[in-house]
């Protein structure tokens, strides 16, 4: 079994959960997202975060606004819509219920059989 292959999947799996958790705190650019991303060590490519973002506006989830810039062309900046925040907080959920199963099982698994019988 090939781990990177597995690492990524599990990766994929957040991405959408993380890049919208950015979204919701406000306007956000793309290059931001990535930055912010990269800081949480967990790297994007703009080759990958542009398309996502337009799955998401195409499905209602997302928003944007053009702003002028003072260092070149106006950027595009995403902010969720109400759809896109009920969105947010299902997955937040989903979220929150297997980060417990999954540190509740893997807490387990440090236990030796005698620690589960005391």
């Amino acid at each position: 079994m090939n781990i990177e292959n597995t690492q990524s999947q599990m990766k994929k799996g957040i991405l959408e959960f993380c890049i919208l958790s950015i979204i919701r705190r406000g306007e956000a650019y793309p290059s931001d997202i990535v930055d912010e991303m990269k800081n949480a060590n967990l790297h994007i490519l703009e080759g990958t975060l542009y398309p996502l973002l337009t799955r998401l506006k195409n499905a209602d989830m997302l928003t944007y606004r053009w702003i002028e810039s003072h260092a070149g062309p106006p950027r595009k900046y995403f902010s969720l819509t109400e759809k896109g925040r009920a969105f947010y907080q299902e997955l937040e959920r989903t979220w929150n219920e297997l980060d417990s199963a999954v540190n509740f099982l893997t807490s387990k698994a440090t236990q030796t059989p005698n620690d589960q019988n005391q």
